[in-house]
Protein backbone atom coordinates (compact mmCIF):
# COMPACT_ATOMS: atom_id res chain seq x y z
CA UNK A 1 0.00 0.00 0.00
CA UNK A 2 1.36 3.17 -0.47
CA UNK A 3 0.33 7.05 1.33
CA UNK A 4 0.17 10.14 -0.35
CA UNK A 5 1.69 13.10 1.54
CA UNK A 6 1.48 17.12 -0.11
CA UNK A 7 3.77 20.34 0.63
CA UNK A 8 2.97 23.60 -1.02
CA UNK A 9 6.02 24.87 -2.55
CA UNK A 10 6.06 28.38 -4.47
CA UNK A 11 1.89 28.30 -3.78
CA UNK A 12 1.59 25.20 -5.54
CA UNK A 13 0.85 21.52 -3.45
CA UNK A 14 2.91 18.61 -4.57
CA UNK A 15 1.60 15.32 -3.68
CA UNK A 16 3.56 12.25 -3.92
CA UNK A 17 2.96 8.88 -2.88
CA UNK A 18 5.42 6.58 -0.95
CA UNK A 19 5.64 2.99 0.83
CA UNK A 20 3.25 2.77 4.27
CA UNK A 21 6.43 1.62 6.06
CA UNK A 22 8.49 4.88 4.84
CA UNK A 23 5.58 7.37 5.29
CA UNK A 24 6.46 8.40 8.88
CA UNK A 25 10.34 8.27 8.41
CA UNK A 26 9.22 11.07 5.22
CA UNK A 27 6.63 13.20 7.60
CA UNK A 28 9.07 13.04 10.28
CA UNK A 29 11.74 14.99 8.09
CA UNK A 30 9.47 16.95 6.37
CA UNK A 31 8.20 18.52 9.55
CA UNK A 32 12.04 19.45 10.28
CA UNK A 33 12.56 21.26 7.04
CA UNK A 34 9.53 22.19 5.75
CA UNK A 35 6.46 24.49 6.89
CA UNK A 36 3.96 21.71 6.57
CA UNK A 37 0.86 23.66 6.97
CA UNK A 38 1.68 26.57 4.73
CA UNK A 39 3.42 27.31 1.76
CA UNK A 40 7.41 26.55 1.00
CA UNK A 41 9.58 29.13 -1.38
CA UNK A 42 11.86 27.80 -3.39
CA UNK A 43 15.28 28.39 -1.56
CA UNK A 44 13.68 26.98 1.39
CA UNK A 45 13.32 23.95 -0.37
CA UNK A 46 16.90 24.29 -1.63
CA UNK A 47 18.44 24.49 1.64
CA UNK A 48 16.73 21.44 2.81
CA UNK A 49 18.10 19.22 -0.09
CA UNK A 50 21.67 20.62 0.61
CA UNK A 51 20.90 19.84 4.06
CA UNK A 52 20.02 16.36 3.32
CA UNK A 53 22.30 15.24 0.16
CA UNK A 54 25.61 17.05 3.48
CA UNK A 55 23.63 13.83 5.66
CA UNK A 56 24.09 11.69 3.12
CA UNK A 57 27.54 12.46 2.43
CA UNK A 58 28.61 12.26 6.01
CA UNK A 59 26.99 8.50 6.52
CA UNK A 60 28.61 7.35 3.59
CA UNK A 61 31.94 8.48 5.13
CA UNK A 62 31.11 7.76 8.00
CA UNK A 63 30.35 3.60 6.50
CA UNK A 64 33.62 3.71 4.51
CA UNK A 65 35.55 4.36 7.74
CA UNK A 66 33.85 1.06 9.52
CA UNK A 67 34.08 -0.98 6.46
CA UNK A 68 37.95 0.01 5.92
CA UNK A 69 38.40 -1.25 9.48
CA UNK A 70 36.45 -4.33 8.94
CA UNK A 71 38.57 -5.10 6.06
CA UNK A 72 42.10 -5.68 8.59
Amino acid sequence: MSKKIGLHIGGRRFDVDVEDDFAPFLEQHMAKDFNVDGNNDLKKMLHAYVRRTHELFLQDKEIEKILRKTEL
